[in-house]
């Protein structure tokens, strides 16, 4: 069965660190002991206390960590995303 996306709105914006558009950060030595991600183009955050933090948006599959240049996606049904900037624009247009 062939299926074309349903037409959605949303809000997206390029992620900007002090926003509060992440749901949450987590260490970075914690990130890099899982191995289960490609850690190289992650943002990191070096909190006061010293430990460095990556940001990531809470979705229905678990996190997504927020790379350089990326962009959230919020659908009109509340869901989130995240979107790299070289896909973006192939998958969404201005109104």
């Amino acid at each position: 069965m062939k299926c074309k996306r349903v037409s959605l709105m949303a809000d997206v914006e390029k992620y900007e660190l002090d926003k509060g558009m992440e749901d949450g950060f987590e260490k970075w030595s914690d990130v890099v002991t899982k191995g289960w991600i490609n850690t190289d183009r992650l943002i990191k955050v070096e909190r006061e206390n010293g430990d460095i933090v990556c940001p990531y948006i809470l979705h229905r599959r678990g996190r997504t960590f927020i790379e350089t240049d990326d962009y959230i996606i919020q659908d009109s049904d509340g869901t989130k995303h995240v979107c790299g900037k070289d896909k973006i624009h192939a998958r969404y247009e201005e109104v």
